[in-house]
């Protein structure tokens, strides 16, 4: 998986083992995208030495000419018994019933992060993580969360034809409103 943008030089799947040896780097980047402060690696950094362990995990790095992490993506097979799944599971079956919670959490691929370095952002890097990420992936849908807001994240997965499956939904622990957004895969070569 090689491609150019003018926001990163090439990108790479990434293997369990090569995301461990890099998950300093990867974390250090999503604290900078997130704008968290640094202690927030340290609290995230089990949980993605854990998601790294579901079945369906991928993982795509975007690399600057010297190999930096300048964006980074990945996410697994959803499946129940996860706490993301179990969440949306609730506010579905709670908004829209069963049938809304059974058409979308049946088969999906669940982009957990997608982020790209602050000072790379808005030159494509996001798209080509997220096209790359799912790039072959066998589920039927593709889900994701995000913060309820107008952010360059917000407008690219409209633009990929992203819908809207719950609204200004509130997970456990967080009090900010999120937005949970689905697709049908694959997608297409530029949609």
């Amino acid at each position: 998986m090689t491609a150019m943008s003018s926001g990163y030089q090439r990108l790479v799947e990434l293997s369990r083992d090569e995301f461990r040896a890099r998950l300093r780097e990867a974390l250090n980047l999503y604290v900078a995208a997130m704008n968290y402060p640094p202690e927030t690696a340290d609290q995230r950094m089990p949980m993605w030495l854990t998601h790294a362990l579901r079945e369906g995990w991928r993982c795509v790095g975007a690399l600057d000419a010297d190999g930096a992490l300048v964006g980074l993506a990945y996410g697994y097979r959803g499946s129940q018994g996860q706490w993301w799944h179990e969440q949306v599971r609730r506010g579905l079956t709670g908004e829209d019933g069963e049938q809304a919670a059974q058409r979308w959490l049946s088969d999906y691929f669940e982009l957990t992060e997608i982020h790209v370095r602050p000072d790379r952002q808005g030159k494509g890097t996001g798209e080509d993580l997220l096209r790359g990420l799912v790039e072959d992936v066998s589920q039927e849908n593709v889900l994701l969360s995000t913060p309820e807001g107008t952010s360059r994240a917000w407008k690219l997965y409209r633009r990929l034809g992203f819908v809207d499956v719950l609204r200004d939904y509130c997970f456990a622990g967080d009090p900010r409103p999120f937005a949970i957004l689905g697709r049908s895969l694959p997608l297409d070569q530029r949609d």
